[in-house]
């Protein structure tokens, strides 16, 4: 499987909807997140859009000379810039990071923040408009030009005159649960990307996009973006998702549930509804904790427990065909650490490279201090 993580550039702290365990997100600290998913074995990492957040792009971009593997995954938002333009941008950066860019095609789903961007479409005018600018966009990068008069785009002899290093292009990565998002996700991406609703729910989707896909001739991969608290033990990850709700209170479930119920949003309405603005009952399938979502829009559960038992349910999706997890921890940089640390061992992750400094005995830094000046620090795992 692919594990990414999250480059949290709408904020990160130890706890949700409280400034207290707060951190500021500058440049140095993204550095750090990008820096610990570089090094500890990640695939890559989601860089988030919308106003909440520092621009995905901007970002990725300064974080490429400081990084060699990961790759970024970065938003293009159809209506909100041209696909002309979106191409030229995806392969400047693809040649500019050798081949390290990945596409996540974002539709928005908060009208009163899309009008701000100018965006004035319905949930199904803006898929449409999506539709016609992937057109696009894919016979750019794959062909060097394009001409299409649509409903919403018109574009005459467009030219694409750098190709991106990655053929035929980036890879597109989209999500969308209405069935209209079907559609456009059989029709043009790469990787269809579901929230992490239980696994029942999450095949369900996963069926009639293949279905959709096959009928095309075409094949399309699965991921799910999710929170992840692991821990040594059970009780211990169970404490710390209780202790990162722990500020949350009913007024502010109540305000954060009547700002997203404004969403056209089909994946945002099932969100909300695995724990309909109350404290009560969160753990929605076995493992699967939905405390997340009372406050954040997006992506609001998580996997919550010890390294085997969370590796057993990211297998349970693996089984019905998820390939790709895209996850994310409060803080960012503490939690990448405690992933790669706690769970990786019981994954089998798809590294295009691997470096197990384990097996040079000359290189005894990176795991653990040395004792009373002389004594190597014991491998508990070998012993077990």
């Amino acid at each position: 499987m692919n594990v990414f993580w999250f480059i949290p550039t709408h904020g990160d702290s130890r706890y949700l909807g409280v400034t207290t365990g707060g951190r500021a997100v500058n440049l140095p600290y993204l550095k750090q997140v990008a820096q610990a998913v570089d090094s500890l074995g990640f695939t890559g990492a989601l860089l988030p859009t919308g106003r909440s957040c520092e621009d995905a792009w901007v970002v990725a971009s300064s974080l490429i000379p400081v990084t060699s593997r990961m790759k970024f995954l970065v938003a293009v938002r159809p209506g909100i810039t041209s696909p002309s333009q979106a191409a030229r941008m995806a392969a400047t950066f693809d040649r500019l990071s050798n081949g390290r860019l990945l596409i996540n095609v974002v539709t928005g789903g908060d009208p009163v923040e899309l009008a701000g961007d100018g965006l004035h479409y319905t949930h199904k005018e803006r898929y449409e408009l999506t539709d016609e600018f992937l057109t696009i966009w894919r016979e750019l990068l794959e062909t060097g030009e394009s001409t299409l008069k649509g409903k919403y785009l018109d574009v005459q002899d467009a030219k694409q005159l750098y190709p991106p290093i990655q053929k035929p292009y980036p890879p597109l990565y989209f999500g969308g649960s209405s069935d209209i998002g079907h559609e456009i996700a059989a029709d043009h991406v790469d990787v269809y990307l579901t929230w992490g609703e239980p696994p029942a729910q999450v095949k369900e989707k996963i069926e009639k996009v293949r279905v959709l896909a096959a009928e095309r001739g075409r094949t399309v991969k699965f991921g799910i973006r999710l929170h992840v608290i692991v821990r040594e033990t059970e009780q211990e990850a169970w404490a710390a998702a209780n202790d990162l709700i722990k500020y949350v209170d009913d007024d502010l479930i109540t305000a954060s549930h009547k700002a997203l119920s404004r969403y056209d949003s089909v994946g945002q309405k099932r969100m909300s509804e695995l724990h309909n603005g109350s404290k009560e009952n969160l753990e929605i399938s076995p493992n699967l904790w939905a405390g997340v979502g009372l406050v954040r829009g997006g992506a609001g559960t998580a996997l919550v427990g010890d390294p085997e038992t969370v590796a057993k349910r990211m297998k349970e999706y693996e089984d019905i065909g998820i390939e790709t997890f895209i996850l994310s921890g409060y803080p960012h940089l503490e939690e990448a650490y405690r992933v790669s640390e706690l769970l990786f061992p019981y994954l089998e992750l798809n590294q295009d490279v691997t470096v197990d400094l384990s097996e040079n005995p000359n290189i005894v830094s990176p795991f653990g201090e040395i004792v009373a000046n002389g004594l190597l620090p014991k491998n508990l795992e070998a012993t077990r």
